[in-house]
């Protein structure tokens, strides 16, 4: 299925693009974070499982066992702090 994904604040900065489409056989929000590891670099730096990263499916915020769907859009960022 197609996607869209968008990484936002140091996620973005580390990768160096905002956003990307991809082509993926992932059922799960944890499947898709498990293939974008697998490139390696900075996706694997940026997104290992040791960091703090909060995703949301179509702006609802979800956890790694939310199932994805054909066009859906798939946000990965940091945990924000306010102040």
């Amino acid at each position: 299925m197609k996607l869209s994904i968008r990484y936002f604040a140091s996620i973005r900065e580390g990768l160096g693009l905002g956003q990307e489409a991809v082509h993926t056989e992932a059922a799960t929000v944890g499947a898709l974070r498990d293939e974008l590891l697998a490139r390696g670099g900075a996706y694997a730096e940026l997104l290992a499982r040791g960091r703090a990263v909060r995703v949301a499916v179509d702006q609802q915020m979800q956890d790694e066992a939310a199932a994805l769907h054909e066009g859906a859009e798939v946000a990965f960022f940091p945990p924000v702090t306010g102040g």
